[in-house]
């Protein structure tokens, strides 16, 4: 295994898995920025029907990963990967079919469960060939993945659907996922598989069996610095047209990208030099002073300062606690843990803007990351007590079990 027997991070299996992982996320960020367009546009339906079709890629996400998460680390992730592969290219195929608007709904929920299987997927096999002494710096490089996905697909779906039919758009999902499924060959590790019980088809209900039990705290504080992102995401381009800026909202994604690729290299070996907290803290610090700049100040410059503060913050979070939810579990829960984070993720992702959204008419924009800025702080709090203060016990254990 590579993951125990060199330090070596960027090998070959490493690359080619780094690339499905940023295809799948171009893809996947590339089609959320224009479904709602979309679905409004063909049937003639209201915004919040558009967003929820929109959304509802969310719920399909969060049931592939319960289900992933059951099975990954018994039938491995290789074996996983392959079938989320081929079950992407057959929901992206289905947008071509015309039909009804529930047919759609059907279609991005499906669509959502695919990606999750397969992201999953990635995400263990990131886990299992990344070497353990270099565990925080391997998530850190692999989570670029999904940080130049995020940034380069809404970019290229906004282009596309001001100059192009969603037939194109369609189109070009196919490509991504034919070229996915091409390089999942090229993934050439086997990977060790946990032991079933005799009579495990008889065993009852247990959220062992959907959850890595020991990541649950660290998937809690990944759903709520979630929530906090999810008010950028949703939010960020009214605000910005509120503040009569709108000319320039584009660009925060890419600045806040720019951000993190650079430093999150430099996050991942701060962490494994020393540990997570070195990184977690000060990321939770300035993700917090990000959102209560754009709160407190609204001018082009703290709009800008504010993304490069976002993505020191949440850009660093986002890798650093998929690591953390990787380090606390035995060696062969990597794919449970790994889907335990990714739901904590979905949740707030998902449910955020919805949660949020009740209350923008109600007190705007500005206070809503006022708000969000407070719970950020409240978030590092709980993580302390449920995290960084009793780390080297957690580590502790788990070097004993491997």
């Amino acid at each position: 295994m590579e993951s125990t027997q060199g330090s070596k991070i960027w090998t070959k299996e490493f690359v080619v898995n780094f690339i499905i992982n940023f295809l799948v996320f171009l893809c996947m960020y590339l089609l959320m920025v224009v479904m709602a367009r979309y679905t409004i546009q063909t049937f003639d339906t209201t915004d919040s029907i558009g967003g929820l079709v929109a959304g509802l890629f969310v719920i399909g996400s969060l049931l592939g990963r319960f289900m992933t998460g059951r099975f990954v680390d018994n039938v491995g992730p290789r074996k996983l990967l392959v079938v989320g592969s081929i079950l992407l290219l057959i929901t992206q195929a289905l947008y071509f079919v015309e039909g009804s608007l529930m047919l759609l709904i059907i279609v991005r929920i499906l669509n959502g469960m695919a990606t999750a299987v397969v992201t999953t997927a990635t995400g263990a096999v990131a886990g299992y060939l990344t070497p353990e002494n270099r565990k925080g710096e391997g998530i850190a490089m692999f989570g670029l993945s999904l940080i130049v996905g995020a940034a380069i697909g809404p970019f290229f779906g906004l282009y596309l659907s001001e100059h192009y039919p969603m037939e194109v758009i369609f189109t070009l999902c196919i490509v991504i996922g034919v070229i996915s499924f091409a390089s999942v060959f090229f993934l050439n590790v086997e990977f060790p598989q946990a032991e079933q019980p005799v009579h495990a088809t008889h065993q009852k209900f247990s959220i062992h069996k959907y959850f890595a039990v020991e990541a649950v705290p660290v998937g809690i504080v990944t759903l709520l610095i979630a929530v906090g992102y999810s008010s950028l995401l949703s939010f960020i381009q009214f605000f910005a047209t509120e503040n009569h800026f709108e000319s320039i909202s584009s660009y925060y994604f890419i600045v806040y990208a720019i951000a993190a690729l650079v430093t999150r290299p430099i996050a991942g070996q701060l962490m494994d030099e020393y540990n997570e907290n070195v990184v977690n803290i000060p990321a939770f610090i300035s993700f917090a002073l990000s959102l209560f700049l754009l709160g407190i100040t609204q001018n082009p410059i703290a709009f800008f300062v504010s993304a490069i503060l976002a993505g020191i913050g949440y850009g660093n979070l986002a890798s650093t606690l998929q690591a953390v939810a990787v380090k606390v579990v035995p060696f062969h829960k990597i794919g449970l843990a790994t889907a335990t984070f990714f739901i904590g993720l979905d949740v707030g992702l998902g449910f955020g803007p919805f949660v949020l959204g009740m209350f923008t008419a109600k007190i705007g924009f500005a206070n809503i990351y006022i708000c969000m800025g407070v719970l950020l702080v409240l978030t590092l709090i709980f993580y302390y007590f449920v995290h960084g203060k009793r780390m080297k016990n957690i580590y502790g254990k788990q070097l004993s079990q491997h």
